[in-house]
């Protein structure tokens, strides 16, 4: 292809060989001109592509070259702006880039709390985390931290805000571990924000005072009483007695039982598998003789059925709460008592176990794993309770030593 000169100087073009552009060659059009001596020459393209992409413009693409070598020439006389193409277009770039980053910046200012909980945060705790954790902490954003702070961009959210939740939680009667549940919900929606460039600013929840409290469940049952709430149970509901004696004798989670399969039961050798535990880890528990009879004497399903199915209800959890309170008020087993702590529900029984063991002389080390918790912290509560059979333990050995006769007594 040819060079053809215009009427302009330094402006040239050159035709394709086949394609048209109208009535004419399709024309690629370039400039040239002296740089510190030298002829460069640079190139803007076919015609056809720039009237595609320049219609608003009116000019041809021999009027833009013309322009784009006048500009340049004066930039180079008056040294300032770009004096060729090559600068221009790395210009436009930087401003486009500049402008692109902007945008970015801007958007991710913008993004409220709600649009990270809901678009970001939540489908990946949902996918990641405990079905118990990740409801607890969709209550608390519908309930209350989205009536708060759902709405505010993630930078004009401060402490002051989270003191209102507290605030506002606490008057509606809510128990100092939510509200700390709630707090700790918005400081891992924010470390999410920090950890996937989402968000730039402080965390918020690290700057407001935890609500402080003890939570714990104080209560458990004395034997008799267990006794008691199981005969009544058997008479009310098999179901509801085995999953009861299934708590109490192998410290089993309401929600532990619910998910059991019979795959997990092991009789031969008297284990039961738990999978999926609040604490993403599996772990066994031990049968005793009485719940080792209980799954024996049960109808036994398919491998992967579940051992207490839901029998016609949607919410197994709330229709076994209700029948098993309804019984606990029944024995008035929580007649008078205004404390939360010390009133008798389903995860009593957990308690009660945990309890039991701890009287009979085991240490926390082995609570702890039998129960499967996290950290040995969680087992402390009970050491109270070891501490009471250690001293009896010792009470009993000294009475022993005494009857005889192996006591030496020491006189100064």
């Amino acid at each position: 292809m040819k060079w053809v000169k215009t009427e302009h100087r330094g402006v040239r073009y050159r035709e394709h060989p086949t394609r048209k552009h109208s009535v004419r060659k399709d024309r690629y059009y370039s400039i040239r001109f002296k740089l510190n001596g030298k002829d460069v020459e640079e190139g803007l393209g076919w015609e056809s592509e720039w009237k595609s992409k320049h219609r608003e413009t009116g000019r041809s693409l021999e009027a833009e070259a013309i322009l784009r070598l006048s500009e340049v020439k004066s930039n180079r006389r008056s040294g300032e702006g770009p004096i060729t193409l090559r600068e221009k277009r790395g210009l436009a770039e930087q401003k486009r880039e500049a402008e692109r980053e902007e945008a970015a910046r801007e958007a991710k200012e913008s993004l409220t709390f709600r649009q990270v909980f809901t678009e970001h945060y939540f489908p990946i705790a949902k996918a990641n985390k405990t079905r118990g954790s990740w409801v607890r902490e969709d209550g608390l954003f519908r309930l209350w931290i989205d009536k708060v702070i759902g709405g505010l961009p993630l930078k004009d959210i401060g402490p002051l805000h989270l003191e209102r939740l507290k605030k506002k939680m606490g008057e509606a009667g809510q128990a100092p571990r939510s509200i700390l549940y709630a707090i700790q919900t918005i400081r891992q929606v924010f470390n999410f924000t920090v950890r996937n460039d989402l968000f730039e600013g402080k965390n918020p929840a690290n700057l407001v005072k935890k609500p402080s409290s003890d939570n714990r469940r104080l209560r458990f049952l004395s034997h008799e009483e267990a006794e008691s709430l199981l005969e009544v149970l058997k008479t009310r509901s098999r179901d509801l007695h085995d999953m009861t004696l299934l708590s109490l004798h192998c410290g089993l989670r309401a929600g532990e039982i619910f998910s059991l399969t019979w795959a997990d039961v092991n009789l031969d050798q008297s284990v039961l598998t738990l999978r999926d535990t609040k604490s993403g880890r599996t772990r066994n528990a031990y049968l005793t003789g009485e719940t080792k009879a209980m799954f024996t004497a049960r109808t036994h399903g398919e491998p992967s059925s579940l051992v207490f199915p839901a029998r016609g209800t949607d919410n197994l959890r709330a229709a076994i709460s209700k029948r098993f309170m309804v019984t606990v008020d029944s024995l008035g087993l929580n007649a008078g008592v205004t404390d939360r702590r010390q009133r008798v529900c389903f995860h009593t029984c957990r308690h009660t176990y945990a309890s039991w063991l701890c009287l009979s002389g085991v240490d926390l080390y082995t609570v702890k794993n039998l129960m499967g918790h996290q950290t040995f912290a969680m087992t402390e509560r009970y050491a109270k309770l070891t501490g009471v059979a250690m001293r009896g333990a010792v009470n009993t050995f000294e009475a022993g030593m005494k009857a005889n006769g192996k006591v030496i007594e020491l006189t100064r």
